[in-house]
Parts: structure tokens; sequence; C-alpha cells
């Protein structure tokens, strides 16, 4: 019965880009000197922060590298998804390989709208590459997709790692439940019992939450010496936070340990006080040190006029430009996919996140993962880097690149 579903979606994949093939003819002849990139990302709706600095990552790379490569001009195309809708995220993506005839999709907010324009990106054999959608099946949908941001693997495992390591042996994991927060649960859990520590209890919190009070005393009555928690960017966790120290879990000696977006300045900004001392572990954050992140905050307040400052959605987007660019220069502006990816496979560069590079087997990013502290310096909220993890590629695939179940 599945098999029969998965061979009707293909079938029905295949019949939507034949007819839209024939209402939009493509007019490849009349672009030659143009590369044009598909970017699908949320430019309204809940997650339009997301986006925005999607979008300011990539204006701050065209900024200081221009709209040429290869001898070409680019051309980037933005679809807002509104969300995390992947039938919409899916109609975009055919739209633009079939109507719009771009060259290379990227963008993607959230893993179900990369999952769903993969298969769109597969079947036409385009290139695709995702500025974040984190869950470790992401690349396995196409041969033709890579990433540039992380995978929730790639975090909590160095987290759950150095928690252990700092002595935490009880934890409370909570997460969201939904793809990522599944990946956080199980890679967590994982981790942390594989160093010697026990998960006392693990909870999935509806994605909807907007009040995390019962959780958090549910938590608290555990008495764990320690709490790992995942949950989606922004608002969702500022109102934990809150709950988190309203009950008193940081006077109660319960250790927070977060993932990526804990240290982002709009979080820390919303959060306040609250947010000090509590840790998180992911590849940026605007206050790291280090002169090319300098010169990238600089640029990047130039872009947006000093309105907001970068957090990981605008240096994987900033990240993915330069890897395009890299990937087209080698190629003489050619944007045949399988040559595209291969191109890709090799890619290193310093970032403002520090030394990044593609792993040629799985075609997910390899990079360090900081551990980082809220604190409180000349009246701003930063998070101070307190070890590191170098080199730290997807735990999630092995060596071929297919998932470890």
């Amino acid at each position: 019965m599945q098999l029969s579903r998965l061979a009707g979606t293909r079938i029905a994949l295949v019949a939507t880009l034949a007819a839209l093939a024939a209402t939009f003819p493509a007019h490849a002849g009349d672009r030659q000197d143009t590369i044009r990139i598909g970017l699908i990302t949320s430019l309204t709706g809940p997650a339009a922060q997301s986006g925005e600095q999607m979008k300011a990552g990539i204006d701050t790379w065209l900024h200081e590298h221009g709209h040429t490569v290869a001898g070409k001009k680019l051309e980037i195309l933005y679809k807002d998804d509104t969300g995390a809708q992947a039938d919409v995220a899916k109609r975009l993506a055919t739209e633009l390989l079939v109507r719009d005839n771009v060259d290379v999709l990227t963008g993607f907010v959230f893993t179900p709208n990369a999952i769903a324009a993969a298969a769109v990106a597969d079947k036409a054999r385009k290139p695709m590459v995702v500025m974040n959608a984190a869950a470790s099946g992401v690349t396995t949908r196409s041969a033709y997709l890579t990433r540039t941001s992380y995978t929730i693997a790639q975090s909590v495992q160095p987290l759950a790692q150095w928690a252990y390591k700092t002595g935490s042996r009880r934890v409370f994991s909570i997460v969201s439940d939904y793809a990522p927060g599944l990946d956080a649960e199980a890679w967590f859990n994982k981790s942390f019992t594989a160093a010697g520590g026990s998960v006392v209890a693990t909870v999935r919190a509806p994605l909807n939450t907007v009040d995390y009070s019962a959780f958090v005393q549910r938590i608290k009555d555990e008495k764990p010496d320690a709490l790992h928690v995942f949950l989606p960017n922004g608002q969702p966790m500022v109102a934990f936070i809150k709950a988190y120290k309203e009950k008193g879990l940081d006077k109660a000696g319960i250790r927070f340990l977060g993932g990526e977006g804990w240290a982002d300045d709009d979080v820390l900004s919303m959060g306040g006080d609250a947010m000090l001392g509590i840790y998180s572990a992911g590849f940026y954050a605007y206050s790291r040190p280090g002169a090319v992140n300098a010169s990238f905050l600089e640029s990047f307040s130039r872009t947006v006029g000093g309105r907001f400052k970068p957090n990981f959605l605008s240096v994987s987007a900033y990240d993915a430009m330069d890897l395009i660019a890299t990937s087209l220069e080698k190629n003489g502006g050619k944007t045949e996919a399988t040559a595209f990816i291969d191109a890709a496979r090799n890619y290193h560069a310093t970032s403002p996140r520090g030394t990044v590079a593609i792993d040629p087997a799985t075609r997910d990013v390899v990079q360090t993962i900081y551990i980082r502290r809220i604190d409180k310096k000349d009246g701003k909220y930063v998070a101070t880097e307190i070890d590191r993890y170098d080199a730290v590629k997807d735990p999630a695939k092995d060596g071929s690149g297919q998932l470890i179940r």
C-alpha cells in the first residue's frame, strides 16, 4: 500500500512538471548570460523574521561580491512559502523550475518544505542548496542537494557530551513534537546515555504550545540536575525560558541546555535577564570573536541599516551564496546538477562562524560547534564561547551518507 502511494505521488509529480512545462515554456536561450537562483523562504507569516535573516545574509554577500559569477549575472527570484507548508513549497519549487527556468534552488527554513522541494529538484535534475532545514534526512532526498546550515544531531551530540563532561548526570529532555525536535530528542538522549548519564524523562510538547508552565512544573518535580530543551526559534524559546525562571528551576540547580537559536540577539532581547546563565550549543552567535566575524558584522549592519544583528540563518545563507558562487566558478558558470554537486563536495572556506567544509559523502557541512553561556556585558546580552568541538560531521549518517537507524 505504501509503495503504491509512493508510486502514485511520483507519477503525479511528473505529470505536474509536464503540465507546467507546456503552460510555461522555458526560454533558456534568452538568458545565456544569466544564472537564475530560485529562493523559497518565509517572507510573511510566523517565520517571517527567519526569512528576513536569510535574505539579509544573501544581500550582504551580494554587496560584498557583486552580482556576477563566472562572467554571468546572478538573478535571484524570491518565493514566499508563508511558513511550514510543504504543499506550498512543492508548488513554488515546481513553478520556479518549470515556469521561471531557474538553475539552482535554495532557501528553506523548514524541514518539511525542503523535503517537498527536494522531490521536485531531483526529478528535474537541478541542484538545491539548503540554507536551514536541519533534520538529518534532508540531504538523503536527492543526490543533487547539499546544505550549509547544520543538522540537529550535529549540535546536540556535542552538547550532550559536554554536559556529562562538566558534571550533569540526570537530564530531563523536552522537545517540540516535529521532525527536528524528534532528532534532538533521539541524538541528545543517545549521546548522553552513551557517555554514562541518565535521561530521567522525555516529553514532546505540541508544536503550537504557548504556555509551558505545566511542563516546567513536571520538570521541577522530577528534580533532574540538567534540562535539555529543543523548541522552534523565537517566541516559543522566550515563553519557555520565562517559565523556567518563574518556577525557580535555575535556583533549584537545574542547568539549562539548549541548541541553536538560544544565542540569537532577538531571543536574548526578548528574554532579558531570564536568559542569563543558560548554556547552548551551535555554530554561530553574532558576539563570537575574530576578525572575520567582525568584518561580517560591519558589512551586515550596512546592508540592513543597523536594524538588527545577524543570527545563524543569515550566516548560513551568506555561506550558501559563497558555495553556489564557488561551485559555479569551478564549472565555468555551467549549472548542470552533477557537476555542480561534485564541485560543492570540495567546498571549504573561512566563514564568520569559523572553518567550514562540505563532507563529500553526506553533502552536509563540517564545522565547529561552540558551547556558549549567556552573559551580560556592557549592558548587552551576549553568548560567551566556553568550549568548542571542531570538525564536527553529522553523526546521524554513516560513511556512505546513509542515515544510521
